[in-house]
């Protein structure tokens, strides 16, 4: 067991939401240990803001339920409490254990397929250190006396910018092969290094991926993509070889098509950007985007077998979006529109004048432009479709995403009985 190090590092208290102190001070005069644990101590000591606070507590979850009036035990394999404080939700968590010597945990019997499944086994403070993934963020502050606790020397690894893995990596990862997502997602947002072993066990653990269930990993995607930093995340999926087990084989096969790449990184470029800007982002337009040139390298054989470019596009977005979701569980609002996206594509390049507002009415219309716009920035396009659209949203922008377009299918049409055509146009 490691000798906790409490450091001479003392972070100013008023840095703490008022939550997070309640939470801690209120346990504390209670009885029991409690500590802000976590991210949030990983930031401070960066000299940033936590967006949020957790607390470990040795108090059970029936404890700490106890100790707040407004207080709501949540999970089932392992249990956690939301403390509300205001407008503020503060998670608390029991300190974790090790499973009895002897009788493997749920986690390990799991390991086989990929899928850890946690049990309320309660432990110490120190064993609930050893129990975290990274040792960045494996640090516990007690506001009450301004100590920094750390067991596992993560103040020193945040100091060199090292993401290292508790435990032996290999392990760990076969345990849970998501952490290896969680260390890429860590080194994108942090611009931290990965520790030696910590990377070269991707390596040996990266086929475990291909086992973890595909609703879990679009929730993973989630947090890799839509926080802010999805070009960093995406060059170092690429880098250790994840982006095929997170996204199928397709996210990379065209990887050596003219200008794909560079289309890919523009638009997870853009959507940091929105972020930044505090602008809505949708995971349907950057899903179209770093999935387009897999549509394309279709689409072309498709048109080469006699298909028009319509169908062809039609044709080809099914089927990747098929096979996408075999590694990813998209959720139908996602998927449907990835495929509008792309159906777009060819009808923008017409140009159709009697088309105009049809599609500029269509609710996928603007991410269908931008979508163009990357195309014509990152290819051998002789055609500038895109300055047709622009003069078209001018003249016309009352009616830019007003309704649903021509081709798509209202609600509530195909109910009840149709009407019969007449035999003679």
């Amino acid at each position: 067991m490691p000798t906790p190090r409490a450091a001479n590092t003392t972070i100013d208290t008023t840095a703490f939401s008022k939550g997070a102190l309640h939470v801690v001070a209120h346990l504390q005069r209670a009885g029991f240990e409690a500590y802000v644990v976590g991210g949030a101590i990983r930031d401070l000591l960066l000299g940033e803001h936590p967006k949020d606070f957790d607390v470990a507590t040795n108090a059970t979850p029936a404890e700490i339920r106890q100790c707040f009036r407004n207080a709501r035990i949540i999970g089932r394999r392992f249990q956690i409490v939301h403390v509300r404080c205001g407008a503020e939700i503060i998670e608390v968590t029991t300190f974790r254990g090790n499973h009895d010597a002897g009788q493997p945990s749920q986690a390990a019997r799991a390991a086989h397929s990929g899928r850890l499944l946690r049990d309320n086994v309660y432990g110490t403070l120190e064993e609930d250190a050893l129990r975290r993934d990274l040792t960045i963020n494996s640090l516990y502050y007690n506001t009450t006396t301004n100590q920094l606790i750390d067991f596992l020397d993560g103040a020193d690894d945040i100091a060199a910018r090292i993401i290292r893995i508790i435990g032996t990596p290999l392990a760990r990862y076969t345990e849970d092969p998501v952490r290896m997502l969680r260390v890429i997602r860590f080194a994108a947002r942090l611009g931290f290094d990965l520790e030696g072993d910590t990377e070269a066990a991707i390596g040996q653990a990266r086929h475990l991926l291909a086992d973890i269930p595909a609703a879990r990993l679009f929730d993973e995607w989630l947090k890799l993509f839509m926080n802010g930093f999805s070009e960093p995340t995406f060059v170092l999926l690429s880098h250790f070889e994840l982006l095929a087990p997170l996204m199928s084989d397709n996210i990379d096969v065209c990887s050596t098509q003219k200008g794909s790449l560079e289309l890919q990184r523009k638009a997870l470029r853009n959507t940091d950007q929105r972020v930044a800007e505090g602008r809505p982002v949708t995971p349907a337009f950057l899903l179209a985007a770093l999935f387009w040139p897999a549509v394309t390298h279709r689409c072309t054989a498709l048109i080469a077998a006699g298909e028009t470019p319509v169908q062809a596009m039609h044709s080809a977005g099914q089927q990747i979006v098929q096979t996408a979701c075999q590694r990813l569980t998209v959720p139908k609002r996602f998927s449907l529109a990835m495929r509008d996206i792309w159906d777009l594509q060819p009808r923008l390049e017409r140009m159709q004048p009697k088309k105009v507002r049809d599609l500029l009415a269509h609710r996928w219309f603007r991410a269908a432009f931008d979508l163009l716009l990357l195309r014509e920035q990152t290819s051998d396009m002789t055609s500038r479709c895109s300055d047709f659209w622009e003069r078209q949203q001018a003249q016309h922008p009352e009616a830019v995403g007003s309704g649903r377009g021509q081709h798509e299918k209202p609600p509530g049409r195909g109910r009840g009985r149709r009407r019969r055509r007449s035999p003679n146009p």
